[in-house]
């Protein structure tokens, strides 16, 4: 079979270098430093307007997971016969990076991937105020490079950063939250490890994830999603524990903002 001379073909097979570290010298695989109480969350960083090309961009860091969205639109919908004429069409894809987890992928969406771009787009279309653009669609691209946990409630907080940096109209923004449930303990924005610890498993008692999507100012739930077994007491405390992260993080969000607006304002006149 031919093959491209001017790629470096590299070995056959390979092996991770993480064995052939002392065992003293072998990195953690949470990005979690110390030991955290209820409530506190991973160090966030956000950036809006990276991607030139799209109407809107925004890269969100928290810890160890990094995900990167970019927005289109509003423009002509594809299928004519999905046209709707009095109100718009938010079209959502979910993507994970095939080098993103500890088992590298496909660039083939799966049917992970597709839920996820379901449950995001459910979390997304009641803060967008599509009515403004009847005959129109809005695409949404979420690409995770890094997986280290919570990737759907920060892909919903990026993607709503990314839907305000292109100017689409919203009643406000989408902040995202997820917690884990161990017993009678939470833990709020769990890395990858901490996220999965008892899959294998299977949950116990009292154990599960929360993913939480909230319209801050609106002080209204728009999207959850609930795994595992929990007692409605614990759910309560989870929603409840969640809404409460969301606030705290949006004053980092609103910061990241407010930046990409002065930068994309005028200068001011002489």
């Amino acid at each position: 079979m031919p093959f491209d001379t001017k790629r470096i073909r590299g070995p056959e097979e390979s092996q991770s270098p993480l064995l052939f570290l002392s065992p003293d010298k072998v990195p953690e695989s949470s990005s979690r430093q110390g030991v955290r109480g209820n409530g506190d969350v991973r160090p966030v960083f956000a950036r809006c307007g990276l991607i030139s090309q799209a109407k809107g961009s925004a890269y969100l860091e928290a810890g160890n997971t990094k995900i990167i969205c970019s927005v289109y639109g509003p423009k002509e919908t594809e299928r004519k016969d999905e046209t709707d004429m009095k109100t718009g069409r938010l079209v959502c894809d979910f993507r994970l990076a095939p080098f993103s987890c500890l088992k590298r992928g496909a660039w083939i969406q799966g049917s992970e991937e597709r839920d996820l771009s379901a449950a995001l787009l459910e979390s997304l279309q009641p803060g967008v105020c599509l009515h403004k653009y009847p005959r129109s669609q809005i695409e949404v691209n979420v690409m995770v490079l890094e997986n280290d946990g919570s990737i759907l409630a920060h892909a919903i907080t990026c993607a709503s950063m990314a839907l305000a940096d292109g100017g689409i109209e919203m009643y406000d923004v989408v902040l995202g939250c997820a917690l884990r449930q161990n017993g009678d303990s939470c833990l709020v924005d769990p890395s990858y490890t901490e996220e999965c610890g008892n899959w294998q498993a299977g949950y116990g008692e009292n154990q599960g994830c929360v993913t939480l999507a909230l319209l801050p100012n609106l002080n209204q739930v728009s999207g959850l999603n609930a795994e595992g077994e929990m007692r409605e007491d614990s759910l309560t405390d989870a929603v409840r524990t969640c809404m409460d992260g969301c606030h705290k993080l949006y004053p980092v969000y609103q910061q990241a903002l407010i930046r990409a607006v002065k930068k994309k304002a005028p200068p001011p006149e002489k």
